[in-house]
């Protein structure tokens, strides 16, 4: 007899069983019996321990039959269960996707997905669902078909709803991965009558998410116009018409408890049933002819009585569930694949699908199917992004590359970039081509925005190494003798193409970055530096020859300048000529190793004239501003000396009127070739108009003579034939400076005319002749009387002796030379000192030996003939011993000459 639960637990139950017979549990799927023992599977495929099964809660339902005797009997473990939570077991779990009110258990599906690893499917996974009136054996059937564990009705409590809202398990032992949605059932009085928009709901939900919808129903039902399974075809085929684009989905109608009429008899009217109410169903206009299998592959399969047979049921559900393996294969029962959405998205899919009909929207498919890949694949480029600025690898390249360049900085960053992007590829390969496309493009744009910064800091790191190396080498090279040009030309196509290779190495694949502008900036920094080298090397030249063209003109010039003749502008400009052929031909042969046009050189090269040119007009301005000077300088010299350059001494011998005219006529030549500048074969008469102007009498008589009005030709600023870039003295100038001049110089002159009289003077001993007839007449007694005694001839002659020596040694002549009132005054002071050392010299040579007179009037001859005096040997021995020195020098007197 069977053995129920509702008395007594179920392990009394089976304890006591166990007591009297052994227990055999049956397995599904074709496994043989025996007895239960630990490690037996279960017909969801679990381990089985026939105690422990019973009594643990969170194992799912369990079928068991008990043979006892030759009758076998059914009993169900149920147990209930948090419906909001996942139940797991060995190679299946299940989970609520909708409850009874409606709301998408959203963290539990993704719990679940997680659980079952959905997201490495891909597009390998198939949806089952299944559909039917109220306790019809769904659940039943598919813990018997996949496996699963869901909850069934317990028959011995009565028949009522154990399903609410919509669950979800795994297969267990199906490839590829396959879903199961247990739906709640039609037709359920929980729900009453009215209420079927919950059916129309999970119906919709079945069709847009599934691949293959079960349609459980009764044998009996076929071929009654009342039948409990025609609502719910109504209720498929109307939600059906709510899909814009649906896909073709696979009905399997299954036949429950089937009867002895053959299937083959069965089909024909469930067909036509089927038929009946897909005509009878509005459509839209665009389906109105459009017939049911374009929808819907319709299959159609049978099976016993659970209860009554429940062998041939076994069997028939392990033949059937050979037909969900390898489902979404090319002629596998799985239908049309082309809306199905990547595993990875599948949560995010249902719930935006109930989402929709639950606020009673229309539900397109494919904008769907593109809104669920939009996201997705934006959540996976987001995902990647984030997985790429943590990566460690780029963190440290982006820290590496701040700080300088990075050796294989191209190849790094592409490994890192290309990994992203395929973790990208593989993850989102599945969706909508167009949508992983942008979204790829889009994660490309940030990753690429991301990374554009180091990569053209390596950029400038390489541009910044590259000109520096390029600078050392340069200048390397131009030390070591190389051509600036060939230097320079080498150096840059060697650091360019060293800064390409840098390029290539540092180049991004996927960014396709354009590095010219870098290399342009990089090649005019280099032309810009060898511009600067260049014309830093041009100027250092050009100063050079400018330095030697000074040093060889500005001396020689100021030389030819100050003696002022009618050779020195012709020789300036030979040696100009000469300087500067010779310092344009160096630097034309310096130049040659420069690259530059012609155009530039000869420019060079005029500019080198051009300023060898200045040299000698700057020096001959800087001259002209020193002709005052220079004039001054040349009177004097011709004035104060004679021919043999010996100071001039005026005895009263010289002419000071032509002396002067020729020294004022040297300085007005100075004055002439000093106006202007005569480096062009252009002749002027500058010489000849100061000559008529300033010197010539009759001219000075002119000008001076205000009560004759003539024409002055130095009153003008420019001289004829003479441009004013040439002119260094204007007319007016010259004019000036001659009155200055001769202002200047007429104390010169004066004092040389004072000097001659005055040596006049000095030198006329002869008194005038009335004086030496009066001194006959007067003096005629005082002679006879000196005839008549010749004592006073001797005491005169002592007294000439006397004075003479006085005379020299007060040097008179010499001291009235400066003036009468100095002359008096200098022997003034001398008189006395004079006077006393006259008388002790005689003392002296009054107490010398008588033997050393001879020898002392010897050496006083001697000493007087060498000093040129005119006296008598006699006169010269006294003088000179009278004016011997305490330190033996002698004192002459000069000649009359002199």
């Amino acid at each position: 007899m069977p053995i129920s639960t509702a008395d007594s637990g179920p392990c009394d139950a089976l304890s006591a069983i166990s007591r009297s017979h052994r227990p055999f549990f049956e397995k599904g799927d074709g496994l043989p019996l025996g007895p239960a023992k630990a490690g037996d599977r279960g017909v969801n495929g679990s381990h089985l321990n026939p105690l422990a099964t019973i009594a643990d809660k969170r194992k799912p339902p369990i079928f068991f039959t008990v043979f006892i005797g030759n009758r076998s009997h059914h009993f169900l473990s149920s147990f209930n269960f948090k419906e909001d939570s996942m139940a797991t077991g060995d190679e299946c779990c299940s989970v609520q996707l909708i409850d009874g009110d409606g709301s998408f258990n959203d963290t539990g599906v993704e719990r679940f997905i997680k659980e079952v690893k959905l997201h490495e499917c891909g597009l390998s996974y198939a949806v089952v669902s299944i559909m039917g009136p109220q306790s019809s054996g769904k659940s039943t059937l598919l813990n018997h078909l996949f496996y699963t564990n869901f909850r069934e009705m317990d028959a011995f409590k009565g028949r009522s709803q154990t399903t609410k809202g919509i669950w979800m398990a795994k297969c267990a032992g199906i490839e590829p991965c396959t879903l199961v949605m247990d739906l709640e059932g039609t037709d359920g009085r929980e729900r009453g009558e009215d209420d079927t928009a919950f059916e129309k709901q999970s119906a919709l939900f079945a069709l847009a998410v599934s691949d293959i919808v079960l349609i459980n129903m009764w044998c009996h039902d076929i071929g009654r116009e009342q039948a409990a399974n025609k609502p719910l075809l109504k209720t498929v085929f109307q939600v059906m018409m709510r899909l814009f684009s649906p896909r073709k989905t696979t009905l399997m109608f299954v036949i429950r408890d089937k009867t002895r009429t053959p299937l083959e008899n069965l089909e024909p009217v469930l067909r036509e049933d089927i038929q009946k109410i897909w005509d009878s169903v509005p459509k839209p206009q665009a389906h109105k002819e459009t017939p049911l299998s374009e929808f819907f592959n319709v299959e159609v399969v049978a099976l016993s009585s659970y209860e009554e047979k429940e062998e041939q049921f076994k069997e028939q559900v392990a033949n059937l569930r050979q037909r969900f393996f390898h489902s979404i294969a090319p002629g596998g029962i799985a239908g049309d694949r082309r809306g199905v959405v990547p595993a990875s998205g599948f949560s995010f899919s249902a719930q935006q699908i109930w989402k929709v009909i639950k606020e009673n929207k229309d539900l397109d498919l494919p904008a769907h199917k593109v809104m669920v890949a939009t996201v997705r694949c934006e959540e996976i480029a987001n995902e990647k992004f984030a997985a790429f600025t943590a990566n460690e690898n780029w963190c440290l390249l982006e820290e590496a590359v701040q700080s300088g360049p990075v050796a294989g900085f191209g190849k790094r960053l592409n490994s890192i970039l290309y990994a992203s992007l395929s973790g990208y590829d593989a993850e989102a390969t599945y969706f909508d081509d167009g949508v992983r496309s942008a979204k790829r493009k889009q994660l490309e744009e940030k990753l690429l925005q991301l990374v554009q910064p180091a990569h053209q800091s390596m950029l400038g790191h390489l541009r910044s190494g590259t000109l520096e190396k390029f600078k050392e080498a340069f200048e390397k090279a131009l030390n070591g003798g190389e051509g600036f040009s060939l230097a320079a030309r080498n150096c840059t196509e060697s650091y360019m193409a060293s800064f390409d290779e840098g390029c290539a190495d540092a180049v991004v694949e996927l960014a396709n970055w354009d590095c010219s502008k870098v290399r342009d900036k990089l090649r005019r920094d280099i032309d810009a530096h060898v511009a600067s080298v260049q014309a830093a090397k041009l100027s250092e030249l050009t100063s050079s020859y400018e330095a030697k063209l000074n040093e060889a003109l500005a001396g020689p010039v100021e030389a030819l300048l100050d003696g002022a003749n009618n050779e020195s502008w012709p020789s300036i400009k030979k040696l100009l000529q000469r300087e500067t052929e010779s310092a344009v031909s160096g630097l034309s042969n310096a130049l040659s190793g420069f690259d530059m046009d012609v155009e530039t050189k000869e420019m060079m090269l005029s500019s080198l004239q051009d300023y060898a040119r200045g040299v000698v007009e700057a020096k001959a301005r800087e001259e002209a501003g020193r002709v005052l000077i220079r004039m001054k300088d040349r009177f004097s010299t011709l004035f104060s000396h004679d021919s043999d350059s010996m100071p001039r001494v005026w005895t009263g011998k010289e002419d000071i009127r032509a002396i002067t005219k020729t020294a004022r006529s040297a300085s007005l030549k100075l004055l002439s070739v000093m106006a202007a500048i005569r480096l062009d074969d252009n002749v002027d008469n500058i010489e000849d108009t100061l000559t008529s102007a300033l010197v010539d009498a009759k001219n000075n008589a002119a000008v001076t003579d205000r009560s004759i009005t003539t024409f002055d030709p130095l009153a003008s600023s420019t001289w004829e034939q003479v441009p004013p870039a040439k002119t260094l003295i204007t007319p007016v100038q010259c004019k000036s400076l001659w009155r200055q001049f001769r202002a200047e110089t007429e104390y010169s002159v004066t004092q040389a005319i004072s000097a001659q009289e005055a040596s006049k003077r000095n030198n006329n001993w002869m008194p005038p002749p009335w004086a030496i007839v009066a001194l006959v007449v007067l003096g005629f007694n005082e002679f006879m009387t000196l005839l008549r005694n010749p004592l006073y001839l001797g005491v005169i002659f002592v007294g000439y002796l006397i004075v003479k020596a006085l005379w020299v040694q007060l040097d008179i002549s010499g001291e009235f030379r400066h003036g009468v009132l100095p002359g008096l005054l200098s022997i003034s002071t001398k008189f006395l000192p004079t006077v006393m050392n006259l008388l002790r010299k005689l003392a002296e040579q009054g107490q010398s030996p008588a033997t050393n007179y001879p020898q002392t009037n010897q050496g006083t001859d001697s000493k007087s003939f060498q000093n040129g005096s005119t006296s008598s040997s006699t006169s010269s021995s006294v003088s000179s011993g009278v004016t011997a020195p305490r330190n033996g020098m002698e004192y002459t007197s000069p000649s009359k000459e002199e």
